[in-house]
């Protein structure tokens, strides 16, 4: 019985102990689970926050750099040149004077341009039927800050008949030319850099060939923009000076004015008739040539014929005669 019991108390011992081993290894796992979750958790945290900190870092130095592209900006705003509009002005007016005053106002024209910095461009005049100067045209050039005033001196020379003021902004095209300019510029200086460099004769000739393309498109945008300035710079104005015209009386009616008349037509006629044959003499006289010719020719050939005809009747009479006195 004994014995019994003591077997007993051995396999509740053994068992006890087991069970201990049992729990201790399940706790151990357990404490291993939840110590590499904690881990894992730390590293999702410690990525996480490396993720933000580089977050944030690219957004300051986005903020920065667009904060310093903004200040590079306003500031190179701020060194660019204030470009001055170009204006090409014009204008044409119309003016007319009193009678026998066309040479005098034409020459206070003239002295209007030159009191304002200006000169005379062009001028046409032009004379009426008994060959006085009556009337004509005058182009004149003033400086382009004068130019209302120059306008308003005309306006006093004469009565106004007709006036209009036109202007033309020719800034962007300027301004574009001025880039365009800067552009080749830049690169002449890089092909005469690679001329001086270039070890070659090929390379110095492909060089030398588009050195000289570049400066050809320089010498005809720097020829536009000197064109563009002497435009803007001096101001064109076209004036038409001119004295009252008289209108020609009306001829009555009446028989000597009808005979006037018709002996003028008749004489027009007569004149024109003249006209007309002077003009197509040549063709004449080279048809009078060519009709000689042919009927020299058709005459010639007919007198040929007729002395063959002749001798031929006189070799028949011959014969004839024979035949008889045999």
């Amino acid at each position: 019985m004994k014995k019994k019991l003591f077997y007993v108390l051995v396999i509740l011992i053994l068992a006890a102990f087991s069970s201990s081993i049992i729990l201790a290894g399940c706790a151990n796992s357990k404490a291993s689970e939840s110590g590499a979750a904690l881990s894992k958790e730390a590293n999702t945290a410690k990525d996480a926050s490396r993720v933000v900190e580089a977050a944030e870092t690219t957004a300051a130095g986005t903020a920065q750099g667009e904060q310093a592209a903004q200040q590079d900006q306003n500031q190179s705003g701020s060194n660019l040149p204030v470009i001055q509009p170009k204006i090409i002005k014009s204008a044409a007016a119309s003016i007319e004077v009193a009678k026998g005053t066309f040479e005098e106002n034409m020459v206070k024209v003239t002295k209007i341009a030159e009191l304002m910095g200006g000169y005379v461009s062009n001028t046409e005049s032009y004379s009426d039927a008994d060959g006085k100067l009556t009337s004509g045209r005058i182009v004149i050039r003033v400086p382009g800050e004068k130019f209302n005033t120059a306008i308003d001196e005309i306006k006093k020379a004469g009565e106004l008949k007709s006036i209009s003021i036109s202007g033309q902004d020719v800034t962007q095209e300027y301004v574009d030319l001025g880039s365009r300019l800067k552009n080749f510029e830049a690169q002449e200086k890089v092909l005469l850099d690679l001329m001086s460099k270039s070890t070659n004769v090929k390379d110095s000739i492909e060089v030398q060939r588009e050195l000289s393309n570049v400066q050809g498109e320089m010498e005809v945008i720097k020829g536009r923009m000197n064109y563009l300035d002497n435009m803007v710079g001096f101001s064109t104005i076209d004036v038409i000076v001119a004295e009252p015209t008289v209108a020609s009386p009306v001829q009555g009616g009446g028989f000597v004015n009808a005979i006037k008349r018709g002996a003028e037509g008749a004489i027009k006629v007569l004149n024109g008739l003249a006209f007309f044959f002077v003009a197509i003499s040549p063709i004449l006289a080279l048809a009078g040539i060519v009709f000689l010719i042919i009927w020299g020719s058709i005459r010639s050939r007919n007198k040929k014929r007729a002395k063959r005809a002749a001798e031929a009747a006189i070799l028949a009479q011959t014969a004839k005669t024979v035949e008889k006195k045999e």
